[in-house]
Order: structure tokens, then C-alpha cells, then sequence
């Protein structure tokens, strides 16, 4: 309790203590400049690192961020290797979230389905509206089909990393299960003989998914929430002379403290709060977007013609297609986090003996994610007619589509308002468990260490709020896409295994020798 007590102080005094006096402004801005001056420039220098491009080694080369390539070539080489288990292991993956081999004997902490739903809420948050709106202005409509591309290839991706992510994990005397690239990346590799590089790129991938829990799942997921309940609320207090105002840190304090009220229970809390708001949140969600479609729905045939076509054109042609395709697949890779082997964190949790199936449900992710969500997103903005590529700024992203829904219903923007909240803050406390479980491991696993990562998370879930989508959505870029390069490499040198275990696992259900669960069977 005093634990407790202690985190709610500290959000409630974090905006003081990351620029005195802050509390005490008035509605100028003054906050806000104040966190941009100092977090703009970090942004721009950890970004400028992470996505050096291929024209940075060779003049004559397209400037293609690396780290877009390595991602994308990972998923496409795995799914050719593993025979696409996106495909054929589809229907499997279905009857396994279904719950029909549940058995509650086996080691674990959550079921398949709270598992995936506390891994869908890390991905499914604000990457599939703001960030599609951003992927569009800056891409046209082309940069749509790069996200769904993306996305079919990054299921395998998903599949292999939270396979191995089961196999390698750990299970404490209390139950408590601990899982993730930096266990597969240091036992797995000591295994095929490379202990030393297995310990570095462990290292290096904890200290990447603390950032990106700070950027993606803290920084970037309050800030586009606020900006969207911070400009409505507003809307209806009084406009510029609300309270509300110019002061997006207000619901930053409010949504830290209650991220820090479910963090406290550890995964067993955060997944009892996201198999109740995953489902509640996506058909909010779903069903307005279907609504604005359905009114447009002569335009859905010409909408997909844009879609396609301007993934293959643009402006300089070779110039324009690789705009359209860096956009496409930087938001699909922020949106769904294949390759990165942060979900296998959430899915190591899962009550299961059979590592395979695991793997199967965490393929769902990126086709409910990207596939799905994120091709509705972009129907809605480009039915309405909101593509602007000239918007900058927050306009370029959640204000983007909340454009989009109003231009069919005035009051749509409301509903969304409500959907944002839930996305942002389903993916925070997810995020939240993938950076304690990261730093844990790097720092030991005892209390103060876990008490340090709960008051720095909340603190970032301030500042992040009070800060300009730019600078955010590089850092949050930068610090998410970063986990890639350890953890592809590790996949591909732990490739044989899995696709050993994939055979073997198919053979079995095909003889019958794995079968579901009957309540009382032995």
C-alpha cells in the first residue's frame, strides 16, 4: 500500500519535477516549450543513429533505412524457410485462442487467449490511427499496401520469436513466469555454441525494449490520447479559455496515475484489464469506422485503386515509391512490432506445454493489427477525402482521423475519443510490462529496482504528453525499431530449431497425439 501511495505522489508531482514551476503556468505554453526544447533534440539524435539509411554507406544507394530492410527481409525469409505457417497454421492458430486446448494443469500464468489479448493491446493502440493517418500524409495512399505487406510477412516473424520466446522461459517458485529475447537470445545461443554473443545481444535487446516502452509504449501512446481528450474536452469547456487548454500534461497526471493503479498487480492484473478492454475497445472502434465506410461504400473499389496504385507511383517515380514504402513499413513495424520480440514477452506468460502453439496464436497479431485494423484506419481517411499532405504536426496524426470521423458525424470524434483512450492505455500498461521485465533482467529482480522502473515509467508518461508529435514519433520510432537489429539475428541462428519443432508439432496433431482438452481427462 505505502508502495502504492508513493507512485500516485510521484505522477502527481512528476509535471513539477520535470520542469519546476510547471503546475503554476498558465495556459501559454510555456510547459510544453519548455519540454520540447530539451526532448527535441535527444529525439533527433537518437533517431538520426538508429535509422542510418543505405545512402549513408554508399552514395549511390536509395535512402532505405537499414533497420526497414532487416525487418522486412527477416519476415519474408521466414516465412519461405518455415513453409508460411502465416497460412497453413491459420486455422490452427483460431482453434487455440478458442480455448479448445486449454488445460489449466499446465505451466504458465495466463491462458492463450488473455495472452494474446495482453499482446494485441501492445500493438493495437494509436500506431493503427495516428500512425496510419501520418503514414498516409507522408506517403499518400500507397504507403497503406506497404503496411499490409508488411504485416502477412511479419506474422512469421511473430511466430518463430514468441515460439522461442515459451521454450526458453523461466518459471519462479511463485509461479511468476519471465520470458522474452533476452532469455531465447543467451540459452538458446549458448546451446548452438555461442554464449558470448548470446549474452550481448541479450543486453542489447533489454536495454532497446526499456527504450521503447519509454517511447512507443509510454511517450508516443499518452501524447496522441492527449491531444485528441485534451482538444475535445477543450472544445466543450470553452474553447481557449478553458482550463483544459493547452494543457495536455493535466490528463498526462491523470493517465499516469491510473496506469500506475493496474501495474501494480504485475501480468496477471494487466491481463484481466486487457481481455476486458481489447474486445470492448476494437468494436468501438471497428464498428464506427465500418459505419463511415459503409456511407462511402460506392468509393471502397476506387479507394483500394489509390491504395495499390500509389504504392507503384509517386512523385519522381523511384523517388516517390521509396517514400511510400520506408512510410508504410516504419508505421507497420511501430503498429504491429513484428521482428522485434517484444510480444514474446507477454506470450512466454501463457498456460501451455507446447511452445508451437504459442507461436500460432502470437501470428494472429500483426493480421489483426496491420491487415485489419490499420486498412480500416486508412479507408476511413481516404473515403472521407482527409489524405493532406501538406499536414504537419499534430495535424498529421490523431487530429487526422478524428477529421476523418467528424466529416460523417459531428459528434464521431467523441467515440473516437473514447477508443484512443482505451488504445493508449491498453498499450502503456502492456509496454509497461515488457520494460519492467527488460530491466528487471538487466538490474536484478528485487524491489527496488522494480519500484525505480515504476516511478521512471510514470514520469516519461508525463513528459510524453506535454510534447510535440515529431520529436515523439522519432524517438518512439527509433527507440522500437532499434530492438530489430539484435533480435532478427538471433532468429535467423536459432531458425533450424523452430522449424524443427514446427515439423514435429503438425505431425503430431496430424496423427492425434495432440488433442483438446476434455475437463478431467488425465
Amino acid at each position: 500500500m505505502k508502495r502504492l501511495l508513493a507512485l500516485f505522489a510521484l505522477a502527481g508531482v512528476a509535471a513539477s519535477i520535470a520542469a519546476p514551476g510547471a503546475l503554476a503556468q498558465d495556459n501559454d505554453g510555456t510547459f510544453v516549450e519548455a519540454v520540447n526544447a530539451f526532448m527535441g533534440p535527444v529525439s533527433e539524435f537518437v533517431s538520426g543513429i538508429i535509422f542510418f539509411t543505405l545512402q549513408d554507406v554508399i552514395g549511390a544507394l536509395p535512402p532505405i533505412p537499414f533497420i526497414v530492410l532487416w525487418l522486412l527481409g527477416g519476415g519474408i525469409f521466414f516465412s519461405f524457410y518455415m513453409g508460411f505457417p502465416n497460412i497453413r497454421g491459420f486455422g490452427q492458430s483460431i482453434r487455440i485462442v478458442k480455448g479448445t486446448y486449454d488445460d489449466p494443469t499446465d505451466p504458465g500464468e495466463v491462458t492463450h487467449f488473455q495472452a494474446l489479448t495482453a499482446a494485441v493491446s501492445g500493438t493495437v493502440g494509436l500506431g493503427n490511427i495516428a500512425g496510419v493517418a501520418i503514414a498516409i500524409s507522408v506517403g499518400g495512399p500507397g504507403a497503406t499496401f506497404w503496411m499490409i505487406l508488411a504485416g502477412l510477412f511479419g506474422m512469421t516473424s511473430k511466430f518463430v520469436e514468441c515460439t522461442l520466446g515459451v521454450k526458453y522461459r523461466e518459471i519462479d517458485e511463485h509461479g511468476v513466469v519471465s520470458g522474452g529475447p533476452m532469455y531465447y537470445l543467451t540459452k538458446g545461443l549458448a546451446n548452438q555454441g555461442f554464449p558470448g554473443l548470446g549474452k550481448i545481444l541479450a543486453v542489447i535487446a533489454a536495454v532497446f525494449i526499456i527504450g521503447g516502452a519509454y517511447g512507443a509504449g509510454a511517450m508516443f501512446q499518452v501524447n496522441q490520447s492527449s491531444i485528441q481528450f485534451t482538444n475535445e474536452l477543450a472544445a466543450l469547456t470553452g474553447g481557449e479559455s478553458s482550463l483544459f487548454f493547452g494543457r495536455p500534461w493535466l490528463f498526462g497526471i491523470v493517465f499516469a496515475m491510473a496506469v500506475g493503479l493496474v501495474i501494480i498487480g504485475g501480468i496477471r492484473q494487466i491481463t484481466h484489464v486487457t481481455e476486458f478492454l481489447v474486445p470492448i475497445m476494437a468494436v468501438t472502434y471497428v464498428t464506427a469506422s465500418m459505419f463511415v465506410i459503409f456511407g462511402h461504400i460506392g468509393d471502397v473499389p476506387a479507394a483500394f485503386g489509390q491504395i495499390f496504385a500509389g504504392a507503384f507511383t509517386g512523385e519522381g517515380a523511384a523517388g516517390g515509391i521509396i517514400g511510400v514504402l520506408i512510410q508504410g513499413l516504419r508505421r507497420a513495424t511501430f503498429s504491429n512490432e513484428a521482428g522485434l520480440g517484444s510480444a514474446s514477452i507477454a506470450h512466454s506468460a501463457a498456460k501451455t506445454k507446447e511452445p508451437v502453439s504459442e507461436g500460432l496464436v502470437a501470428l494472429l497479431e500483426p493480421f489483426i493489427d496491420t491487415v485489419v485494423i490499420c486498412t480500416i484506419t486508412a479507408l476511413v481517411i481516404i473515403l472521407t477525402g482527409s489524405v493532406d499532405p501538406t499536414a504537419s504536426g499534430t495535424l498529421a496524426g490523431i487530429a487526422l482521423t478524428s477529421k476523418a470521423f467528424a466529416t460523417v458525424i459531428d459528434w464521431f470524434p467523441y467515440i473516437l475519443t473514447v477508443a484512443v483512450v482505451m488504445f493508449a492505455f491498453s498499450t502503456s500498461i502492456t509496454w509497461f510490462y515488457y520494460g519492467q521485465r527488460s530491466f528487471l533482467w538487466l538490474f536484478g529482480n528485487n524491489k527496488n529496482a522494480d519500484f525505480a522502473f515504476k516511478v521512471s515509467y510514470l514520469l516519461v508518461l508525463i513528459v510524453g504528453s506535454a510534447m510535440s508529435l515529431a520529436p515523439v514519433m522519432d524517438m518512439a520510432d527509433a527507440l522500437l525499431l532499434a530492438i530489430g537489429f539484435p533480435n532478427i539475428l538471433g532468429l535467423f541462428l536459432l531458425r533450424k530449431e523452430v522449424r524443427a519443432m514446427l515439423d514435429d508439432y503438425f505431425t503430431r496433431i496430424k496423427s492425434g497425439e495432440i488433442k483438446p482438452y476434455v475437463k478431467g481427462q488425465s
